[in-house]
């Protein structure tokens, strides 16, 4: 229907004139007044990014899961809950919200033994929306599981799988074998990166990470870049240093996760105390150039699980750190 804006009219006497816009007319421009700008101001306004406050969980394959069983559980002591993305996995938890995720494989003989890594959130439809708004391709809703954890997964610049999980009601209750876990925080997990600008476009300036250290295992290298969550003091690290094509092995140490510790000598003894027995003539502790000890394991896969200690011992090489230290008290 098309409203006029005037209207002519005749006076008594027979003279015509124009007049102004009907009463109706004028409340109804007064209306698109107040309400355009609104929809326009709506329409431009950013969508904030909800909370990042940690690493949720890891998702690798594991062609023997039976095998992978026994050293999540009898070694690193992480209760064992059956995986709710797949009948043939299993998941391993750290605390009541952190966990490594065993998966088969989709085929024989893959090289790379990393799938995903999620990160937790307070708002997952929320931080699905504002990547969705930054043109990054999202699905068209999370997925809610049966425990009411909601996710969803997204491929970051260099195509690898990061997810983001906002944990349901339904919260694993804490182990009760708590005493037997050698680590109850999951600190950071890292993977291979080559193009770091791509990579920090995406963790820094969309999702608000932040450079936590970095530095290289010769003067002037930058090897490994470590990016802090937003809203907490987990990190995920650049592995910038392996070959254009690495071997399965290569793959394993720059794909691993790090659990945190207070001391590797006591982590050591505690090994040792379950039948773990240290390299012949090498010792297991090492310090890295970060000024962090670490004691490092691998997995029947491959995988690089990195002890690492929550505070450093000695001034770190290459560059200060810019964040808040990990502590035990920081572990969920």
């Amino acid at each position: 229907m098309k409203i006029n804006e005037s209207r002519w009219y005749c006076a008594p006497a027979g003279a015509c004139g124009h007049r102004g816009p009907s009463t109706v007319t004028r409340t109804f421009l007064n209306l698109a007044l107040l309400v355009l700008p609104a929809l326009a101001a709506a329409q431009s306004s950013p969508i904030s990014r909800p909370a990042i406050t940690g690493i949720s969980h890891v998702v690798l394959y594991a062609d023997d899961i039976p095998r992978s069983h026994d050293f999540y559980v009898s070694v690193m002591g992480w209760d064992p809950v059956p995986s709710g993305a797949t009948g043939s996995g299993a998941r391993f938890y750290a605390n009541h919200s952190q966990y490594i995720e065993l998966v088969s494989p989709p085929r024989a003989g893959m090289l790379d033994r990393l799938d995903a890594v999620y990160f937790a959130t307070g708002d997952a439809e929320g931080l699905r929306r504002f990547l969705g708004a930054h043109g990054i391709a999202v699905a068209d809703a999370v997925t809610v599981d049966e425990d009411g954890d909601r996710s969803f997964q997204v491929l970051d610049p260099e195509g690898n799988k990061v997810g983001f999980t906002q944990q349901g009601e339904h919260v694993p209750p804490m182990p009760q074998s708590a005493s037997q876990r050698l680590s109850s925080h999951i600190m950071h997990a890292g993977y291979v990166v080559r193009n770091r600008a791509a990579l920090d476009h995406f963790y820094k300036d969309l999702l608000g990470f932040h450079l936590y250290w970095q530095g290289g295992a010769k003067p002037g290298d930058i090897d490994w870049v470590m990016m802090q969550v937003p809203n907490g003091t987990d990190w995920i690290e650049y592995m910038l240093y392996l070959p254009a094509s690495p071997s399965r092995g290569q793959l394993g140490s720059a794909n691993h996760f790090a659990p945190g510790v207070v001391s590797v000598a006591e982590l050591q003894q505690r090994l040792e105390s379950r039948g773990w027995k240290a390299p012949v003539n090498k010792n297991p502790q090492v310090l890295g150039v970060d000024g962090k000890l670490q004691l490092d394991l691998t997995d029947p896969d491959g995988t690089r699980v990195e002890f690492m200690e929550y505070a450093p011992v000695k001034q770190p090489c290459c560059s200060p750190y810019t964040g808040q230290q990990p502590s035990p008290s920081s572990a969920w």
